[in-house]
């Protein structure tokens, strides 16, 4: 009988070699998010994290989250190093919301086959976001796996965990009607609507250089997810007044659905659909794609990327504070008392 022919791993379509060039590319964009906390470096089977006598009551806060199909325009568009961005912003803007400062974050890339370029340029944005966060990323799993993706195609997602003090949880309780909400502006839809946003894109076919004031329409819909973690925790720690009820971050289900998920029953918001003005980005996407005003409001944040919900009196040292960080804001409503049936009230 024919012996069969040896097949190795890499017959099968699994570079292990590869897997190993690119952790050595991405070593030092990793170092450089380490925190003192970190222990040890990359190629463990667990990662560390010495949280010892930094919080009394520390509770953890974790978080995962992908970018959605805005990779998918990543991937087209051949832009790999910000969507890991998007993804860290994704995860640590939603532990942020409960007043956690986010620790430490992990990584999934998966593909067919391992493109070393295409995969350093994704973990560098990462890093990258990681750093503007002020997180360790401290480990992940890159996958190959053949048949599973179309050539050039990857997917991501992220986890983080963040801790914040038991007795600084923000969890929406103080919320009282007449507070304030304080909305922080976003840079662009960040990864949220895509797939209705690709829709638009190529059925208005795909005008990639059209000028929205300067800016290109792709490298508005391209922008990178605004990470508000550091200047909303230099807030919290601001002890000029700057006292925070309720945060939000503004993602799926857009300005209808987010901010009356930290607010007690009982209760809803009123927003002015006024008060600040809708980014070109925006206005194209309303107009090409002939989009209802109520299904913006529900599927991008429209410009407003995370909101503060404040007593009044607190209102005037926390724009103060923002304006000091150089955010963009604005008094988009209040909370308002409200039956289970008109809980969000845009005007």
């Amino acid at each position: 009988m024919t012996q069969p022919t040896p097949l190795t791993y890499r017959d099968a379509g699994v570079d292990i070699d590869a897997g190993n060039a690119l952790v050595e590319r991405i070593k030092p964009l990793v170092r450089r998010t380490h925190r003192p906390e970190v222990m040890g470096g990359l190629g463990g089977f667990g990662a560390l994290f010495d949280l010892s006598g930094r919080y009394r009551e520390p509770v953890l806060v974790s978080g995962t989250d992908g970018v959605g199909t805005k990779l998918k325009l990543a991937q087209q568009l051949g832009r790999h190093d910000t969507i890991g961005i998007d993804l860290v912003g994704m995860c640590v803007n939603d532990v942020l919301v409960q007043g956690a400062e986010p620790l430490f974050f992990l990584d999934y890339f998966a593909t067919g086959k391992l493109d070393v370029d295409t995969a350093a340029a994704v973990v560098g944005g990462i890093a990258r976001g990681c750093e503007l966060a002020g997180c360790a990323l401290i480990g992940g799993e890159t996958a190959e796996m053949p048949d599973m993706y179309a050539p050039g195609e990857y997917d991501l997602a992220g986890f983080t965990v963040g801790a914040v003090e038991k007795s600084r949880l923000l969890d929406g309780s103080a919320v009282r009607a007449g507070d304030v909400l304080l909305g922080i502006a976003s840079s662009g839809p960040h990864s949220n609507g895509y797939s209705l946003v690709r829709r638009i894109y190529d059925r208005a076919g795909q005008p990639a250089d059209l000028d929205l004031g300067g800016v290109r329409l792709i490298d508005a819909l391209m922008a990178p997810t605004t990470l508000y973690v550091k200047p909303v925790l230099s807030l919290l720690d601001d002890a000029s007044g700057c006292t925070v009820h309720a945060m939000a971050h503004i993602t799926g289900g857009g300005l209808t659905e987010n901010i009356v998920r930290v607010v007690p029953e009982g209760l809803g918001v009123a927003i002015d659909a006024n008060a600040w003005p809708l980014p070109p980005v925006f206005e194209w996407l309303q107009r090409e794609g002939a989009v209802a005003r109520e299904e913006m409001w529900r599927t991008f944040n429209c410009g407003i990327g995370f909101v503060l919900v404040l007593p009044r009196d607190a209102v005037a040292a926390a724009e103060r504070h923002l304006r000091e960080q150089g955010l963009a804001h604005w008094r988009i409503g209040e909370v308002v008392t409200a039956g289970a049936g008109d809980r969000v009230r845009i005007g």
